[in-house]
């Protein structure tokens, strides 16, 4: 984006400015006194410097130490990779540790008040909602219904490219479809922006995708609150993009409104139930901006996580090709098929959750790609009181205390000498089957009290997705010397999208 580009220049000038002012804090930051600090890894003008590779770069850091701290005007902000440090903040000690003030007021303009941003009661309150609503077998039953849908529409896209022989952006398609079912079960609409039919959902996601990068920025520039002040770069272009959000999803929720409002809504129970907005305003009149902001972060929860997920478990299935063969087969075996495949649209329509239950190397494969490749890369949150962790070292109130999913799963000392090697065996125990690691070693889905709700929702969507595409198409890389990065955003998007070519099996 050329908008941040700018961005990242003129902060850069501005900070190099008053970089002197950080070296004098770290040389007096409390380093006389008879606490105990984790070790300097730098201060927020080399995450500033290194925002396009900035996993990378906290990946190096996290070698260097299991937890660091980077030096910032008003606070520390730690980092750490260490299990322990995670239980505790995650567990052990979890009311001393949430989003805060900080992270509320840098997210709120996007995500406002939904479950990713608040603490206490109104976290609470939704959480409670949302845990009943996931373990509803109606929406088990509904979603499943959904995504075989929505897989089966995006294995036809996939088959016309293999007869004109079309290089794909399969995460381009894979973010639609992802979206195309959150819509659904999220607002009971058909948004179908795989055939490219709906402009305004075109229009709406590429503004979401822009604001969540935009939102992400904000952590590592120190001015984002002049600029909104002012309206000005990066935050002129955020408003602009809230503004497009807010335009399509307020429609939606003044047209299911309106729908639920009509006598002869009574007559349709059924659709009445099914998606998340009408089960909402089935409780109670709900106020439009609240239920915005938990729509909003139901779909970046559902949306981006799944279909970067899949992405990346396509890219390190071209890497390995006998990976790929290995999920294949285990698909096939576990629908017990004959030689003939059947047709796509039946096998999608019978693909049972027995069946999906068996395909334990598939499962083990999208565990390894969430390892080395996790949906949400770091984690933050603040301290709310001064404490000391695990390892001995202390950390003051106010601070910053961010895990890192990415680092982790490529250090050594957590996973062996193989941690940066794509393993699914790793995960399945002498007999085949699916062995879970401690969910403080392996962060993708968060652990403790905040344990993703959407955990089995994510791989059932994933396992269904995957069990259609892998059963009838191989992959490959368009170009296998092309360098495959990130993109730096609150979600691990692929850098310019993942082009591969596709083969009948």
């Amino acid at each position: 984006m050329d908008i941040l580009q700018s961005s990242i220049s003129i902060t850069a000038i501005i900070l190099s400015l008053v970089f002197c002012v950080f070296i004098l804090l770290l040389l007096t930051n409390k380093l006389n006194g008879k606490k105990r600090y984790h070790p300097v890894g730098g201060t927020i003008f080399n995450h500033l410097i290194n925002f396009h590779r900035l996993h990378h770069y906290m990946t190096d850091l996290a070698g260097k130490y299991k937890t660091y701290r980077l030096i910032s005007p008003f606070r520390n902000d730690i980092f750490t990779s260490d299990p322990a440090n995670v239980e505790y903040i995650l567990k052990t000690n979890f009311e001393n540790y949430g989003k805060g003030r900080y992270s509320y007021n840098i997210l709120k303009d996007l995500f406002g008040d939904g479950i990713f941003t608040v603490d206490g009661d109104k976290w609470r309150e939704q959480r409670k909602f949302l845990s009943h609503e996931f373990s509803a077998r109606i929406l088990r039953d509904f979603s499943s219904v959904v995504f075989r849908k929505d897989a089966a529409k995006l294995a036809h896209i996939l088959s016309e490219a293999v007869k004109s022989s079309k290089i794909i952006d399969i995460q381009d398609l894979f973010m639609k479809a992802t979206l195309d079912s959150i819509f659904r079960i999220a607002f009971g609409v058909e948004l179908d922006s795989m055939c490219g039919s709906n402009d305004k959902g075109k229009k709406f996601i590429n503004a979401f995708d822009d604001a969540s990068e935009l939102t992400l920025w904000r952590f590592v520039d120190i001015l984002w609150k002049i600029k909104r002040f002012l309206n000005i770069g990066s935050e002129a272009k955020l408003r602009d993009n809230i503004r497009t959000i807010d335009e399509f999803v307020y429609k939606l929720i003044h047209r299911k409104t309106e729908q639920m409002s009509k006598p002869e809504a009574d007559l349709s129970l059924q659709w009445k139930k099914e998606d998340i907005l009408s089960r909402f305003l089935q409780i109670a009149e709900t106020d439009p901006k609240y239920l915005r902001d938990i729509i909003l972060n139901f779909i970046i929860a559902g949306k981006d996580t799944t279909a970067t997920t899949l992405s990346w478990f396509i890219y390190v299935l071209c890497k390995y090709p006998h990976v790929q063969e290995k999920v294949a087969q285990d698909i096939k075996e576990a629908t017990n098929e004959k030689q003939d495949a059947t047709d796509i649209m039946d096998f999608a329509a019978n693909l049972s959750e027995d069946a999906l239950e068996k395909m334990q190397y598939l499962h083990a494969a999208l565990t390894e790609t969430l390892r080395l490749y996790p949906a949400v890369p770091v984690n933050g949150k603040i301290c709310f009181s001064d404490d000391t962790l695990p390892d001995g070292f202390n950390v003051n109130k106010g601070d910053i205390v961010a895990y890192q999913s990415y680092a982790m799963g490529r250090m050594k000392f957590i996973w062996g000498d193989d941690a940066e090697e794509y393993k699914p065996e790793r995960w399945l125990d002498g007999d085949g089957f699916f062995r879970p690691e401690n969910p403080f070693k392996f962060t993708a889905f968060q652990a403790g009290p905040r344990i993703c709700l959407g955990k089995e929702f994510a791989y059932r969507q994933m396992k269904i997705s995957s069990a259609l595409l892998l059963r009838y198409f191989v992959f490959r890389l368009s170009d296998d010397k092309k360098t495959v990065n990130y993109r730096t955003m609150i979600n691990l998007h692929i850098d310019g999208g993942l082009h591969v070519r596709v083969f009948h099996r």
